[in-house]
């Protein structure tokens, strides 16, 4: 089989497209015949040494969590996947040496879920990473709810700090199917336009208004929950539209690792700021995540695609090097790899 890998940290250079023989599913585990893969900001970082660091856990590593493809074998012990289910992948990389960026590969079954009837292996290699964290931060509050469903975030307002990238694309569509009122801020009218397409029900530009007026027009009682992308830079801009018990979930460190929270606004409403890492989050609440974004699939939530807000930018397998840049360059849009026809 063709498999991109890696032998140590580095520049997108460190990438080889090598011939490999084909692996063998274990106990407990599936192989999945690779159809399409789906890059993030934490497959170039991971690749870069923002890990593992200098020495790699394996001796070379495929790199991309998340995929979508069909099992094509299945380890002693699996009775949950059959061979020709078509499943969408998560975690694929997560302390093993097996990702998605190669033409079969090796995952222990619960990271492989099965895709309901009619949903592509585009929209299945977009899920995992993005998907599943926009599900953690919207599930954080103090008062809930823990698991997501239509109506579940019935009389909430949630905030989706760059409504316009994979995760806040993700975080828009499932907060509005929900039942949340949607507020995104975004830079620029074309990013607004794929906001809207999303799902969001409001969209503020921070760059030509004030920010946190214009949501305290939209939310006068202030904003529920906060899907934040960038704490260093909007820290000031949360805290003046936060309700009570408001929680501000962040999942990543644009604009840098440190930043200040003013006390005062934040005391007085009791916010919860809620750092989250698909990683770490543990098996129950990757389970959650899984089933729930199932059945919005099954809704016909969470597409892809310019008219769903999210543009396609494709690559093939022998340039997952150019993939890497691309993500790591901010492309507006969701960037995949065609590892396999169907």
């Amino acid at each position: 089989m063709r498999s991109i890998v890696y032998t140590k940290p580095g520049a997108s250079s460190v990438l080889d497209l090598v011939d490999r023989e084909v692996p063998q599913p274990g106990p407990g585990e599936v192989r999945v015949r690779v159809v399409v893969s789906g890059v993030n900001p934490t497959d170039w970082k991971a690749r870069a040494g923002g890990t593992y660091g200098d020495a790699l856990p394996f001796p070379e590593i495929t790199p991309n969590q998340d995929g979508a493809g069909v099992v094509d074998a299945v380890g002693e012990g699996v009775t949950d996947l059959a061979e020709g289910d078509r499943v969408w992948l998560y975690m694929a990389a997560a302390s093993r040496p097996t990702g998605t960026a190669q033409e079969y590969t090796v995952v222990p079954a619960a990271r492989a879920v099965r895709l309901p009837e009619g949903t592509s292996f585009d929209v299945g290699a977009s899920l995992g990473v993005p998907a599943m964290t926009a599900h953690r931060a919207l599930t954080t509050h103090e008062h809930g709810p823990a698991r997501l469903s239509p109506g579940a975030l019935e009389g909430r307002t949630v905030l989706v700090a760059g409504g316009a990238g994979a995760v806040g694309h993700a975080a828009i569509q499932l907060a509005r199917w929900a039942g949340a009122t949607v507020v995104t801020t975004i830079s620029s009218d074309a990013k607004a336009a794929l906001a809207t397409a999303a799902g969001a029900h409001h969209t503020v530009n921070y760059r030509d208004e004030d920010a946190a007026a214009r949501i305290r027009e939209i939310a006068q009682d202030g904003v529920d929950i906060v899907v934040e992308v960038s704490i260093p830079q909007n820290a000031g801009l949360v805290a003046d539209v936060l309700a009570n018990h408001g929680v501000v979930s962040i999942y990543a460190n644009d604009g840098g690792d440190d930043a200040t929270l003013p006390i005062r606004p934040n005391m007085s409403v009791n916010a919860r700021y809620q750092f989250l890492l698909l990683y770490t989050i543990g098996d129950d609440a990757l389970a959650a995540a899984a089933e729930d974004v199932t059945t919005a699939l099954r809704d016909g939530v969470l597409p892809v695609g310019e008219d769903a807000g999210l543009p396609l930018v494709r690559f093939g397998l022998e340039d997952t090097a150019a993939a890497h840049d691309a993500v790591e360059g901010d492309a507006v849009g969701k960037v995949l790899i065609d590892v396999a026809s169907v």
